[in-house]
């Protein structure tokens, strides 16, 4: 892998994991279009523990951002277990772990069936991917429009953690649904205003991601400029996005993500037929 081919990726995937645009559906498709997944190099490089790597980029940006978040909300879960001392941030904390186990689990075995289905067909990979960009899309457009916003980031409940929690194990089984797409569009079905359900997603993938970048760190290429160069630019590009769209989420809607996910469906669909 060049240090170009690095660079585009980190780039595209610190756009992408924290939009719910599907960082998976991005991270298949550029390479498939700009013909290096015919490189063998590349090939072997892209595996993984690389894409993994990427993650680790803005799994850094989300910690950062939400540093003084996280903080305070494990130190209000530790007193609230300890001390007995109940608080909107220990309820949240608590929340978050709990949402976080059964969504681990599930997404395992679903990872599994939807590698077994795939098998090794690219074609069919790019067509589910193709196809999840659209369905999500249109379902994202639907819920975000007809959803009000009842619930601020304080006021979620148990019983809307759980849900949205497991959602986001939907994302493992079937490429192209986005992670973020996937738990931002279940918070907004919840009547969870938009910021607050970006910022709910934000922290839930933390823990799951970290579980996953602590299960493949032993294969990260630590001495491999391309490696270092697609975590840094993942996470600038990351820390940047996060910021922007905590921003742009307070007064406008997911209207343009549902819109930019519907054309690529389309655009990989065509140059699945084409090729």
């Amino acid at each position: 892998m060049t240090i170009i081919q690095a660079l585009i990726l980190g780039i595209v995937q610190g756009l992408t994991e924290l939009l719910p645009v599907s960082s998976s559906a991005h991270l298949n498709v550029i390479p498939w279009i700009f013909g290096w997944t015919e490189n063998a190099n590349f090939v072997q490089d892209f595996g993984g523990s690389f894409d993994v790597a990427l993650h680790f980029g803005t799994l850094i940006a989300i910690g950062i951002f939400f540093f003084k978040e996280w903080i305070t909300l494990i130190k209000a879960g530790f007193k609230q277990v300890v001390k007995k001392e109940k608080s909107t941030e220990g309820k949240m904390f608590w929340y978050l772990v709990i949402a976080t186990i059964p969504a681990g689990i599930l997404a395992l075995v679903l990872e599994k069936i939807s590698d077994t289905i795939i098998d090794g067909n690219f074609k069919l990979e790019m067509g589910m991917i193709a196809t999840a960009l659209i369905v999500m899309g249109i379902i994202l457009t639907l819920v975000d429009k007809k959803s009000e916003s009842k619930y601020k980031y304080k006021d979620i409940n148990l019983k809307q953690s759980l849900l949205i929690g497991i959602s986001q194990s939907l994302a493992a089984a079937f490429p192209g649904v986005s992670r973020s797409g996937i738990t931002m569009t279940v918070a907004r079905g919840l009547k969870i205003d938009r910021e607050s359900a970006a910022k709910f997603s934000f922290l839930l993938s933390t823990p799951i991601v970290a579980a996953a970048v602590l299960v493949d760190i032993t294969e990260f290429a630590l001495t491999s400029i391309p490696f270092w160069v697609g975590v840094i630019s993942s996470f600038i590009v990351g820390l940047i996005v996060i910021k922007f769209l905590m921003e742009y989420l307070k007064k406008g809607s997911f209207k343009i993500f549902a819109i930019y996910r519907i054309i690529l469906g389309v655009i990989i669909f065509g140059l699945i037929f084409i090729r």
